[in-house]
């Protein structure tokens, strides 16, 4: 192997400067390419982050939840699927108010898993404090933001609560 080594570096030098020139750069890419295709996967995973969740649970008190507006098709979970940190994802449903008076509506999340995921994360709606009639529907939508410096996150729970209360 040094004997052929040394062949290549005895004919390179009495090439002429531009062939010695091309044959160098071919090979600075061969190397470059090889370099490239060995070291990019653990850059890039290194570099950027994914945050995948699991599916949450959706609790309500007083109140009905749905995907459609006739309130046929019950909520039991939120899926949020893969969100990527400095991102945000929204999820829209149906909320009845299904007791005998009229509710404000408040919501919570609750029981992250893991526990620092809620210090990333941050979960709002847009029918905080809306009142229902008796047997009304309001359609409310769920973003759940997460923080572009969350880290060490790949999967992650929470409970939502969705409260009527008159």
């Amino acid at each position: 192997m040094f004997i052929k080594s040394y062949d290549f570096i005895v004919k390179l030098m009495f090439m002429k400067r531009l062939d010695r020139i091309l044959v160098l750069a071919a090979l600075g890419l061969v190397v470059y390419t090889l370099l490239l295709s060995l070291l990019g996967p653990v850059v890039s995973s290194l570099l950027a982050s994914r945050t995948y969740s699991n599916t949450g649970s959706v609790k309500a008190v007083g109140v009905g939840v749905y995907w459609d507006y006739d309130c046929t098709n019950a909520v039991g979970a939120f899926n949020w699927g893969m969100i990527e940190p400095g991102s945000s994802k929204n999820i829209s449903c149906y909320i009845r108010n299904e007791g005998n008076h009229l509710v404000s509506l408040s919501m919570y999340a609750s029981n992250w898993s893991p526990a620092e995921a809620i210090q990333f994360m941050t979960l709002a709606w847009d029918a905080e404090g809306k009142t229902l009639d008796i047997g009304s529907v309001v359609k409310a939508t769920f973003t759940l933001e997460v923080s572009d410096s969350t880290e060490g996150i790949i999967n992650f729970s929470f409970d939502v609560t969705i409260v009527g209360t008159g």
